[in-house]
Parts: C-alpha cells; sequence; structure tokens
C-alpha cells in the first residue's frame, strides 16, 4: 500500500509529491508499458528523487496498484453513498450504474494501464484488488437483488449474470471509447444505464 506522510508535503512547483509520482507514472504507464519503464524514468519525469519515490511508494509495483487502487475507492465510496440512499431502487441502480461508465471514462488511461498489467503485480496486491473489486461488484449486485427480491426488477436474469452484463461494457470502454468521438462521458453512461434498466424490466 502506498506509504504517505503529511499529505501537504509538495515539490518545488508546489504539487504534492505523490501526486506527481502518479501522474508521472500514469503517464509513462500508458505511453510505453508498465514493463518497459523503469524508476528511472518516473523519478525523472516527477523531477523527484528516488528516496522521494521509495519514501512514498515501496516499489514500481505499489505505483501500479495505486493506479488503479485510487479509481476503485472514488467508485466505491460514490457508490456506496447511492446505495445507502433514500431513493428509489430503480434510481439508485441506474444511477450507480451510470456512475461507474462516467468515472471508469474519466480515468481510462488508469483503467487500461491496470487491466493491460495486472499481471505484474505481487501476488499479495493481486488478491488484495481482487477483493476490492469482489466488494464493489457485491454492494452493486445487492442493488439488483432488492429490486428483483421486491418485485421492481424482473427475476428472469439471475443477479450475477445482470452484473457481468454491465461491468462486461464498462471494462470494454478502453478498446472503444475516444474523448474526441461523437458521445460524451455522461451519453454513453446514459445509453449503458438504459440498456441495464431494460434489461431488468418486469
Amino acid at each position: 500500500m502506498t506509504r504517505t506522510t503529511t499529505a501537504g508535503t509538495t515539490d518545488g512547483g508546489g504539487r504534492a509529491v505523490p501526486q506527481r509520482l502518479l501522474a508521472a507514472a500514469t503517464r509513462l504507464f500508458a505511453d510505453q508499458g508498465y514493463d518497459r519503464t523503469s524508476v528511472q524514468e518516473i523519478v525523472e519525469a516527477a523531477g523527484v528523487t528516488k528516496g522521494a519515490l521509495y519514501h512514498y511508494f515501496g516499489s514500481k509495483d505499489d505505483l501500479l496498484h495505486e493506479v488503479y487502487a485510487r479509481v476503485l475507492r472514488l467508485q466505491q465510496e460514490r457508490l456506496d453513498a447511492m446505495a445507502g440512499s433514500d431513493a428509489p431502487i430503480e434510481r439508485r441502480l441506474r444511477d450507480a450504474a451510470a456512475d461507474v461508465v462516467v468515472t471508469t471514462i474519466e480515468n481510462l488511461d488508469d483503467t487500461k494501464i491496470f487491466f493491460r498489467s495486472m499481471h505484474h503485480l505481487a501476488p499479495e496486491k493481486d488478491k488484495q484488488v481482487r477483493a476490492e473489486r469482489r466488494r464493489y461488484h457485491e454492494r452493486f449486485r445487492a442493488l439488483v437483488e432488492e429490486g428483483q427480491r421486491t418485485g421492481v426488477f424482473s427475476t428472469a436474469t439471475p443477479a450475477d449474470l445482470v452484473v457481468d452484463y454491465h461491468f462486461g461494457s464498462v471494462h470494454h470502454l478502453g478498446s472503444w471509447y475516444r474523448p474526441d468521438g461523437p458521445l460524451s462521458p455522461q451519453q454513453v453512461a446514459e445509453h449503458l444505464a438504459d440498456l441495464l434498466m431494460r434489461a431488468l424490466r418486469p
């Protein structure tokens, strides 16, 4: 996991050093691949020393883990808030379905890097990330199951398959979505959320 001291620690440019390192690593991993990027290249791009990197991150492996973990933390926090609201189940699920699309597109480099390079993670970190992703999917599935249990959603399709259907679409966004394309992140999110809700219509 990331090792931090005070959140306000900054480099000469006023930007927090961990964020500077993550930005440099993300750019390099996206451009040339995780395995072809050296620690030296990362610290040079970030304008810091190797000592600074190892103060915050134990290894290049830790940087890869954090690239994706920060997106997953954001998505989990947002899902927990939506799932725990007092809104009708249809609204909660639709909002959650759209949100994971928008947050994935807004962090597309991070998610593309991770799925492309996940096999480089040490076994302990790989296990941790899989557990965190499982927690997210289980919370999402619980919304589907709540709607099915209360008769709002059709039970014709098992909740697990419904979740796999939606997240299969989300995981493929990196292969086709382009920022200069005809659809905005929100428009893509609305279309995919609508498809999910139609699949659950009684």
